[in-house]
């Protein structure tokens, strides 16, 4: 019989822990695509869609602006061919408002202080 000391069993629950938190994370399907609409600090990504597009979308502080950068592609497209950047430049608190051709927005706003990035009604 294996005998744990209590350092290795902690080690092992930890282990499981983090085995559990990173599975229930992940989608449940393939096609379900993950979603974080922040707010987020900088060069963390924002995952969202809008009408049938991706998009990602983070932000890099420029002395008191947020320097967004937002790419979407179709949702249907493999291949990559139907992506487009955006690079767009906020004071604090400003909104930029990302029209579809179905008549959808997003919208991402700048934090105060150059501080987060958020997807916002």
């Amino acid at each position: 019989m294996l005998a744990f000391n209590r350092i290795q069993l902690l080690s092992f629950a930890a282990a499981g822990a983090l085995a559990l938190v990173t599975a229930s994370a992940l989608p449940a399907r393939s096609d379900e695509r993950p979603v974080h609409l922040g707010p987020v600090g900088p060069e963390e990504p924002i995952l969202t869609t809008v009408g049938n597009k991706n998009v990602i979308a983070f932000y890099v502080p420029d002395n008191n602006y947020c320097d967004i950068y937002v790419v979407l592609n179709d949702r249907t497209d493999t291949s990559g061919a139907s992506a487009a950047q955006v690079r767009i430049s906020l004071n604090p608190r400003q909104i930029a408002h990302i029209d579809t051709p179905q008549n959808e927005s997003l919208n991402l706003q700048c934090g105060d202080n150059v501080a987060s990035l958020a997807v916002v009604p």
